[in-house]
């Protein structure tokens, strides 16, 4: 693979802005960054993008979706008509649309096939992010996503314990427990109590003994704090959030993944999703508000979690979802490091979200600065990943970049 020099860029690495610098892409990794003044031989020779004006970031980081679903008004009608094979063209179709966007990696956090998926796209059958894959998620029986595919009813410590090996063994490189109800599933309500202390504690307990990172589930406050205190690595949603349990999430470092895209997917139409969805995420969205000021007040960390393929929520929403977290309250700079270096230490993947030396070339080039403008998100001009361009195009000049 050849090499490519972005020349005289702006930088967002994954925590800090930096002009004028320079970036060169050697095969899949980066092999050098830094003053584009100072650009080494290797980079003067290679094919040059220019990067006036520009700003390249990391390839973005969804740390939670459902490549399974599309986000059709009535989720529950569309999982029961889920199988195998029809989840399998889904979910290899939604991956693309996340590459379109500029987000390079995905965690799926409850699916049918996407363990498989996730190794067709590292073996370039099919293209897509790199996608990190929970198999399917654990609930209790009757629990929040009993009846939708993506979810398995299990019970009691050891059955939760032996359900983690089972869906590590399928291949899932995270594992995601439903600790509380949930918005979309008929008959339970959201905030319900599901998993015990015990339970959860579990399934964290048998997942990191993997090397696996465990996400939990949970809108009602009982929930939050059983999965913070049983050592979660992220919490989503995280809707009923006391100041207690936001310091402990602060002081253990547990990340919030807030999912914004899907409360107000389904709050911004009433008349199109169904009336139980419509009730239930009425009654918690000012928690989730509240939840969303105290975490960020007392420093607890955060991640892109679109939980993309709900209602009105559809696959690549990443940058929406940012600048989402910035309309309530975060700083742009915030939510980009939300975005990339944060979700990459989530999703145990220390080779992406950032951009330095010997980290994987996943890249976004855009026209205008999303630091100072979180809606730039929204056009990325140029995407790569492993440092081929997956997305856009690269206009180039051969000859070497301007000092």
């Amino acid at each position: 693979m050849a090499r490519t020099y972005v020349a005289d860029v702006t930088l967002f690495d994954g925590h800090k802005v930096h002009r004028r610098r320079g970036v060169l892409i050697d095969g899949d990794r980066i092999g050098w960054v830094g003053p584009h003044s100072r650009a080494p031989r290797e980079a003067r020779t290679s094919r040059t993008v220019d990067g006036i004006g520009r700003t390249l970031v990391p390839g973005l980081i969804d740390c939670h979706a459902h490549l399974n679903f599309d986000g059709g008004a009535d989720f529950a009608r569309e999982a029961a008509e889920m199988d195998l094979p029809l989840a399998t063209i889904k979910s290899t179709v939604n991956a693309r649309k996340h590459i379109a966007s500029g987000v390079t990696t995905v965690r799926d956090l409850g699916g049918l096939g996407t363990c498989q998926l996730a190794g067709a796209i590292d073996r370039g059958m099919v293209p897509g992010p790199r996608l990190v894959a929970a198999g399917r998620a654990l609930t209790v029986t009757g629990g929040h996503g009993h009846s939708v595919g993506f979810a398995r009813e299990v019970d009691g410590a050891d059955d939760v314990r032996r359900a983690v090996r089972q869906e590590i063994k399928a291949g899932a490189r995270a594992i995601k427990v439903v600790a509380t109800g949930g918005v979309l599933t008929p008959g339970i309500g959201a905030t319900f109590t599901a998993f015990t202390p015990d339970e959860i504690g579990a399934a964290v307990d048998e997942a990191h003994a993997w090397g696996r990172a465990v996400a939990a589930h949970a809108i009602g406050g009982e929930g939050v704090t059983n999965s913070v205190r049983a050592g979660v690595d992220s919490v989503e949603h995280c809707v009923q959030l006391t100041r207690a349990t936001a310091q402990l999430m602060a002081e253990r470092g547990t990340f919030r993944g807030p999912t914004l895209s899907a409360a107000l997917g389904l709050v911004e139409h009433p008349k199109e999703v169904p009336d139980y969805a419509i009730e239930k995420i009425s009654s918690v969205l000012d928690d989730a508000e509240r939840a969303q000021a105290l975490a960020m007040r007392l420093g607890v960390r955060h991640v892109c979690s679109t939980d993309a393929g709900t209602p009105f929520n559809p696959h690549g929403s990443a940058p929406l979802e940012l600048a989402r977290m910035v309309a309530w309250g975060m700083k742009p700079l915030d939510a980009m490091v939300a975005g990339t270096s944060s979700g990459a230490e989530l999703v145990r993947l220390p080779d992406v979200g950032v951009v330095r030396e010997g980290a994987l070339a996943d890249l976004v080039l855009y026209d205008a600065n999303p630091v100072d403008d979180i809606a730039a998100l929204r056009s990325p001009r140029t995407v790569w990943k492993s440092g081929e361009v997956v997305s856009g195009r690269a206009s180039a000049r051969s000859k070497a970049a301007r000092t």
